[in-house]
């Protein structure tokens, strides 16, 4: 088990989401809440007050398939020559969490693919904390891409990566970047803009073009069952995140 601490960002909320933290007692657990400008901010937050050598995100509402996950990216992360590692996530629905509707695969992800709006899942990027003092953090000026802006600076930049064909994450199915046809033209007019500020050749056209590409992949892939997720890790079963 590698050593490992646990920044919960809350944004001054009115629900028990502080009385939980705080009952866990742990001296592994760092909660602020406070209001922030946005989830960016938030994260950008949650960077300025980690202490470790790898740094990862996991939203509310999101799981670890595994308990054993950041063992498994401590592991990766013993490679001194990477920068860091991404691999796939699966959405849940919040009624039937037992069924996973749809596999984001990063494999096919490279820094070439950027200016066609490409980048690996999100929430499975683990990064080394020298990546956010090299290129900084989020953009908070960004609704809904700062993820992909962030993603366009560092891999445009030439950092050192693996992809790990694996499982690490179970999404709820929904977000900002889903959430209707409005939500997706700010996304796409961000993916433009986050590109030309990178120095990234694109066009609308150009990241227009990948969404028959997502269409096709999605329709002919069975979705995966809680059975499948075990699968991937037969020692074991799928839980709550528990690292």
């Amino acid at each position: 088990m590698p050593h490992k601490e646990l920044i919960v960002i809350d944004g001054a909320s009115s629900d028990r989401t502080v009385d939980i933290v705080r009952s866990f007692n742990s001296p592994l657990i760092r909660l602020q809440s406070e209001p922030d400008r946005g989830i960016y901010d938030a994260i950008n937050k949650g960077i300025a007050m980690a202490r470790g050598e790898s740094i990862g995100l996991l939203h509310s509402n999101d799981l670890f398939s595994s308990p054993d996950i950041l063992t498994r990216i401590a592991g990766h992360m013993e490679d001194p020559t990477l920068d860091g590692v991404f691999a796939d996530v699966v959405f849940f629905r919040h009624d039937r969490p037992e069924r996973i509707v749809r596999r984001y695969s990063s494999a096919s992800f490279s820094p070439e693919r950027i200016a066609s709006g490409w980048m690996p899942a999100h929430t499975s990027l683990y990064l080394r904390s020298s990546v956010f003092r090299r290129f900084g953090t989020y953009k908070i000026d960004y609704k809904i891409a700062a993820d992909f802006e962030y993603v366009a600076r560092i891999f445009s930049a030439g950092i050192s990566y693996k992809y790990v064909p694996e499982v690490w994450v179970l999404m709820l199915a929904g977000g900002a970047s889903t959430a209707g046809l409005r939500a997706k033209m700010v996304l796409n007019a961000e993916v433009v803009r986050a590109c030309r500020e990178n120095g990234i050749d694109t066009s609308y056209a150009r990241i227009l073009s990948k969404y028959p590409k997502k269409a096709l992949r999605v329709g002919f892939s069975r979705p995966l069952r809680h059975k499948d997720i075990v699968k991937l890790y037969p020692a074991s079963p799928l839980r709550p995140a528990s690292e």
